[in-house]
């Protein structure tokens, strides 16, 4: 197993960040964006957020590749159509690469479990 933790801003609008809050609520999403996710190899996903900043927390299986995924995601429509919606609410954090939406995180600390 694999994890990733990835970062997004929303658009700062407390109307906007609820809505999107909305979209995402249980018994809400999309089956088909949950069922490409899972032949992708996402065993799991969690979002977190604090203001307007948002962490995403993958679990995938091993063969998991953010490549094949997003390759996955490109020839969906449901997909395709998910992330347009998406974009009304989320803005792109300044170091991203142009179009790039998620950007995954550097791990800089582990705890280290006593021997």
């Amino acid at each position: 197993m694999q994890r990733f933790c990835l970062a997004l801003d929303l658009i700062d609008d407390p109307d906007l960040i609820a809505e999107y809050e909305q979209w995402h609520a249980k018994g809400v999403g999309w089956p088909e964006v949950r069922r490409n996710d899972l032949d992708a190899g996402v065993l799991d996903l969690q979002i977190y957020r604090t203001g307007n900043r948002m962490v995403m927390i993958l679990e995938t299986t091993d063969d998991f590749t953010f490549e094949k995924k997003a390759a996955m995601d490109a020839v969906n429509p449901k997909v395709q159509e998910w992330e347009e919606l998406m974009w009304k609410y989320q803005q792109a954090l300044p170091w991203a690469k142009p179009g790039q939406k998620w950007v995954r995180m550097d791990q800089i600390f582990q705890f280290e479990k006593p021997a």
